[in-house]
């Protein structure tokens, strides 16, 4: 392949009226580069909602991408490489929508001799040869020849990665849920609670020592004068009146605070404490990973050591009610059952019990989905593996919920996605009486928010009927 070559004109070489030009179409993905650069995400560039009822009926360009289009001309053609940009003066005459061809030129309209200035006319023109931008640009010109080759630049790939706008905005209509936080004595605790009650999707009660309690909002600068504070001496105390609490009906979720999740659900598991029903309890993340096409849920990642079948089918369960609450109530979610293999074999107890999940799917066992295993997990989340291997299934390469072999495999598989692939995640521990919000000092803000708007979703589907 032949590279391409980059030769400046000196100033010795430029003439007046001598000019350059350069054509580029205006695309959406331009403009989201742009704004990704810039940082301006004004909605008129992005929103195409909005942008309908502005002034100019529809998205546009933003005005400086005809600007760096001058630069780009300026700096690789005339004069091109070791021009010094000096002033730019520009009129925005008219938008630029997605899909319009824009030409570009400059013009030489004046040397001077000391220190080698340039003044260029600069005009943007549209299709039909309106004018869209003009100006001047000034410029020190390159004193000697220079030839260089273009450089190779990146590909750069987009990721939209913000899916957990649209569950936090359908929390809107609901009434926050009063919330116990347990034992929340540090400051990363307190916040997490805090940012919820902002949103109104939590109404906290913090139960913990109260001294304690109160220096972490000191530090973390919250006035907590507007939340009720029940005083307890630990967090065993605090985890165990927190479930008395959501057993009466007085909260209508828990919310971990500095305390081990261990502790807590000690205080959660007996049948004696009422918050147990007749499924398995599970943990599930729901992840907004930015190289998949859709979220993706994750179970059982931090709960259920090395599940049975039988507890597997729960996990399956209450992944699916959450599922179906928080996407779609009428669509049956595609639940892969993972293993290492995808063919069946009896020395491999995972593929056996993905074997069962997914006839135990097909007679109804397991309802409202679709199951389809043993699935390894390039089979379950690519459509180019599932056509290489020549695979026949409704599941896989689109699945929704991962279900996981054991807590070693989940785990990793998420924490594989969160730190290498960028996702986030949201937890929750499902199948007792009330959500229970898991976050961590890792999270992000929207993280935690996610956490918090899983659990007023699950309750506000609980007292509706829609799940068990």
């Amino acid at each position: 392949m032949q590279e391409l070559q980059l030769e400046n004109v000196t100033f010795d070489e430029l003439r007046i009226g001598q000019s350059a030009s350069l054509t580029r179409t205006l695309s959406e993905r331009d403009i989201e580069l742009f704004a990704v650069m810039s940082g301006d995400f004004n909605p008129a560039h992005l929103d195409a909602a909005y942008a309908k009822d502005s002034a100019f009926g529809g998205v546009i360009g933003h005005g400086m991408w005809t600007g760096a289009l001058i630069s780009a001309l300026l700096g690789t053609t005339l004069p091109g490489p070791g021009t010094i940009y000096l002033n730019q003066n520009i009129d925005f005459k008219k938008p630029v929508h997605p899909g319009e061809t824009v030409r570009v030129s400059v013009t030489v309209k004046e040397k001077r001799e000391h220190k080698h200035v340039v003044i260029f006319d600069c005009v943007c023109s549209n299709a039909l040869g309106e004018t869209v931008a003009a100006g001047t640009a000034v410029v020190i010109a390159p004193s000697h020849k220079i030839r260089v080759t273009r450089a190779d630049m990146p590909d750069v790939q987009l990721q939209h990665h913000d899916r957990y706008h649209q569950l936090l905005a359908s929390c809107d209509a609901l009434d926050p849920i009063v919330t116990a936080v347990v034992h929340p004595v540090t400051a990363i605790a307190l916040q997490a609670a805090h940012e919820a009650a902002l949103e109104k999707l939590i109404e906290p009660v913090l139960i913990g020592p109260a001294a304690r309690i109160r220096e972490a909002a000191e530090e973390a600068g919250i006035d907590i004068s507007g939340y009720r504070v029940i005083d307890v001496e630990h967090s065993h105390a605090a985890a165990a009146l927190a479930v008395q609490m959501a057993a009466s009906g007085e909260v209508g979720t828990l919310m971990k605070g500095s305390l081990a999740t261990d502790e807590l659900l000690g205080a959660v598991l007996p049948r004696a404490a009422g918050l147990r029903t007749e499924r398995r309890i599970s943990h599930a993340y729901v992840m907004d990973v930015p190289t998949y096409h859709k979220l993706l849920m994750i179970t059982d990642a931090a709960i259920n050591v090395a599940p049975t079948l039988d507890e597997k089918a729960d996990i399956c369960r209450n992944a699916v009610d959450l599922w179906r609450v928080i996407v779609d109530h009428n669509v049956k979610p595609k639940v892969a059952v993972l293993a290492a293999t995808e063919k069946v074999k009896s020395n491999i107890q995972a593929t056996v019990d993905a074997a069962c999940l997914s006839k135990m799917g097909d007679r109804h066992q397991i309802a409202h989905a679709h199951i389809d295993g043993p699935l390894a997990l390039d089979l379950a989340i690519s459509q180019q593996a599932v056509q290489d291997k020549g695979l026949t299934s409704d599941v896989a390469g689109d699945a929704d919920i991962l279900v996981a072999p054991d807590i070693h495999a989940g785990n990793m598989i998420a924490k594989q996605l969160t730190f290498l692939g960028g996702a986030d995640a949201a937890g929750i521990v499902l199948g007792a009486r009330v959500p229970i919000i898991l976050t961590s000092r890792a999270d992000s803000l929207r993280t935690r928010l996610m956490s918090c708007a899983l659990a007023v979703r699950m309750a506000d589907a609980r007292r509706a009927g829609l799940i068990k």
